[in-house]
This record gives C-alpha cells, structure tokens and sequence, in this order.
C-alpha cells in the first residue's frame, strides 16, 4: 500500500483539510499519515474562531520520524498555519524527496482575489517558497496571480493568458503546475495545467454549477494527490478529481438539510474507490 503523508491544518468542523483529507485519501486505497499545522475550531469562513499554531510540535515529530526510517510515496501539502513552518516544510521535502517521494504543494491560502484570514502579502512569498520546490503545484486562480505579482482575472482572459501563467509557475521552480478555476466560456469551469518537462498542456473542463461552497478546493487536491500516488496519470487525476468535485456540488445542492460551509463529499466518495 501507497504511504501518502499530508501536512495541513484540522478544522474540527467545516469540511475542509484535514476532515477531507483523511477519508478521500483513505477511500483511495492509500496509506494517508498527517502532520497538523494547526487547530482550527471551524474553518475560517466563520468568525471568532478559535486558533491553535502547532508550529512548535512539528519538529519533534519531524524528528521522530527520521529515526523510525519512515518513508513516504507522496508528500502533499495544504494549509500552514504560520511563515515559520514553512521552512519546516523545506526541510520535509528536501529530506523526503531523496528517498523518492513526489512533492504536491496546494498553496491554499486565498480565493476570489483575497487572502484568507491571517495572512499577507509577506506569508505569499514564503508559500511561493514551498511552491518552488514541490513537483506539482495546485493553485487557483487567486494564489497564482499573487504569487506571480499580477493582476487577479477572475475571467474575460483566453487560453494564451492561461498559458502564460501556467509558464511562469513553473518557473518559480515546479516540474508542473495544475491551475484550477480556470473558465474560458460562461457555462463552463475547469482546469489547466503544464508539465514543463514534456512542454505539454492537459485541460479539462465541466459545466459550471450555480453554487460556490468552501473546501471543494481541498477536496479537489487530496483526490488529484490520491490519484497521483496510486499510479494514474496527470490527465487522469484531473479528470478524476474534476468530476469528483461536480459530484460532491451536485449531491449538496440536491441534499434539503445541506451545510452552506461545505460540500456534502462523503457521498460522493464511492466513485474513487480503487477499481
């Protein structure tokens, strides 16, 4: 079996990292082991929500793991908690990287042209950081621009721009770079990426549904990293995670007692199984 570690913050509820991370990963066939950046009482769509930084833990953990001789297939990474675990997280893939693993970085740090709560434009240039050093990187349309110092387009560009932008994220340093949220047409949304190895593009795209819920971002990352760590290719992770998020939006919006904080991804999980 595939060891996959994540590194990403708990929020105990909201449907989001951790609490999605975990059972699609799992679904998956994989091995998932966790390193929790933080604590989070919800996620940070609610307000007044409590915040606990664990940024002190992770080392000895760290630590502990180096002497066991654990190895992973696959590191992938999502929300940190602070600047400072970012050079935590250096350290992670430089170590890991040598035994093999394959580096995933979701910048997951902003959307709809913002910065999440907590952050600046500061803690941007450290995720850039990470960004540069991971193999694939999974960022939307807002953490792109503000890594990249451009102008957020949350539409009205073609696929040349796209192009452009996939580019210049590889060349922050990652062999590929997947952008999500991309929409070239009104009725539809997908996704974009680039492998700078091969110099090739891979595009995918779906109807765009009515509705907008916090954490499909997550949810698209950990089956795309799932996807990867168990041997299917980068056109069948975008596929596959794609249409696992329309899945997940169509299963809510037809759920009468849904959770306006998230999607409803538990019920969508039998179509990642392993077949």
């Amino acid at each position: 079996m595939k060891r996959i570690l994540t590194v990403q913050d708990l929020s105990c509820l909201g449907r989001c990292s951790l609490t999605v991370a975990l059972p699609i990963l799992s679904a998956m066939g994989l091995e998932a082991v966790v390193l929790p950046t933080a604590v989070l009482s919800t996620h940070t769509q609610f307000q007044n929500f409590t915040f606990r930084d664990l940024t002190g833990d992770l080392p000895g953990i760290f630590e502990h793991w180096k002497r066991e001789g654990f190895t992973f297939d696959t590191v992938y990474t999502g929300y940190l908690g602070s600047a400072d675990q970012v050079d935590i997280v250096l350290s992670l893939f430089e170590h890991y990287k040598k035994s093999g693993a394959v580096l995933i970085a979701d910048p997951a740090m902003g959307d709809g042209g913002k910065l999440y709560t907590g952050f600046d434009l500061a803690f941007v240039k450290k995720m850039a950081q990470v960004c540069a050093a991971a193999d694939i990187i999974l960022p939307n349309m807002t953490e792109a621009s503000m890594m990249l110092g451009i102008d957020y387009r949350p539409d009205g560009y073609d696929e040349s721009y796209i192009k452009d932008v996939l580019k210049r994220l590889c060349g922050l340093g990652a062999r590929t770079a997947v952008l999500t949220g991309v929409t070239f047409h009104a009725d539809e949304l997908g996704v974009m990426a680039y492998d700078s190895q091969s110099d090739t593009f891979h595009a995918y795209f779906h109807e765009r549904l009515p509705v907008s819920y916090h954490g499909t971002g997550d949810c698209f990352a950990s089956c795309f990293a799932g996807a990867l760590s168990r041997g299917q290719s980068l056109d069948e992770a975008i596929r596959l995670s794609s249409d696992y998020i329309v899945s997940c939006l169509k299963i809510t919006m037809a759920d009468p007692d849904r959770r306006t904080y998230g999607v409803n991804f538990e019920q969508a999980l039998p179509m990642v199984l392993p077949q």
